[in-house]
Order: C-alpha cells, then structure tokens, then sequence
C-alpha cells in the first residue's frame, strides 16, 4: 500500500474511531459531520473522501463499538471463550461501564436511536446480538438450546437495560443497586 493510501486508511480509521465514541456518548443524532470531522481534526470536505454518506459512516463507526469489546479484551489477554457468564456480568454491568458510556457497548448507549436508524446499522445490531446470544447461551445452564437461549436473551436484555437504567437514575445508590442485582441474576444463569 503506498504512503498516500496508508494516510487515507489512517484518517479513515481516526473518523470512524471518533464516531463511535461520540455516538455512544451523544446518540445517533447528537453529533453532525462537521462537527465529528472537526472533533478529528479534520475539514467537512473530506468527509465524502472517506463516506458516501452519513449513514455509512454510522454503519461503520457501530460496528467499530460492537468490536471494541473484543480489542479490548485481546489488549487485556483475555480470551472471551474463556470467560465465565460472571465474568462477563462483572465486565458489563459495572460502574465503569455506566459512567464511560463512550468506551461501552452501543446497545446499553444506543438501542433506541438504532430502532430508529438506518437498515445497515439494524442489520449491524441484529447480527451482534445474535452472536451475544449464542456465546451467553453456550455458557448458560439448560435442558436444552431453547431453554439455554432464552436464558440467554434474558440476560443479555437484563445487562444492556440495566446499564442504561443506571445511567439514569440521578440517585447513586439506586443506580449501584441496579448494577449489584442485574449482576447477581446473571451470574446464575449458568447453574
């Protein structure tokens, strides 16, 4: 790749690195292109070098949220096939998680605005949950798939609201409350 495609993919990789960030912290609509492109330290007009549109651009910068968790575990050492479904509760449902809503997954930050969005990024979200599903389910205790994946979903819609009911909540302790019981409860769901 010469120097002027590796600066290209660098920049590429910086707008949509910012993206993520800022649309987990401020919603789908929070934040206009000038804006990000300025946050990147970058003009409007090179937006469109790098997006054929805006929703490309929240497509892409989704997926890089959804992935986060796994570069940031893979930093750590941390083999998420290794992980216990406690674990996993831990990770999720803290108060790291609550207060850096940048740095968490999209759908404790943005189920609403992705119900609301485009096709590309439902079709992003949907895939993903699918796949939390399965890797909850595998670890979950059952009769059989079906009672396993229901479990599974259960605990997954326990982590992602409870996240999101922490964050609102103006009350510090209700909002730890929330946390140490959705914690708890799917920390069960593998016995």
């Amino acid at each position: 790749m010469g120097r002027s495609q590796l600066e290209k993919q660098k920049t590429h990789e910086k707008i949509v690195e910012t993206a993520s960030k800022r649309l987990r912290e401020e919603g789908l609509e929070g934040i206009g292109v000038a804006d990000l492109m300025k946050e990147a330290g970058l003009t409007v007009g090179g937006f469109y070098k790098h997006f054929a549109s805006r929703d490309d651009l929240v497509a892409e910068a989704i997926q890089s949220a959804f992935d986060s968790w796994g570069r940031k575990l893979e930093a750590e050492g941390v083999d998420p096939a290794k992980m216990t479904v406690a674990d996993i509760a831990d990770r999720y449902v803290s108060a790291y998680h609550r207060d850096n809503p940048g740095e968490g997954c999209p759908f404790a930050a943005l189920t609403s605005d992705i119900a609301r969005g485009g096709e590309q990024a439902r079709g992003i979200a949907t895939e993903r949950l699918e796949r939390n599903f399965q890797a909850l389910a595998s670890k979950a205790a059952g009769a059989n798939d079906g009672e396993r994946r229901r479990k599974a979903i259960l605990a997954f819609a326990m982590m992602a609201g409870g996240v999101g009911l922490a964050r609102i909540s103006s009350d510090e302790s209700l909002s730890a409350e929330i946390l140490a019981t959705i914690r708890e409860f799917v920390a069960g769901i593998d016995k």
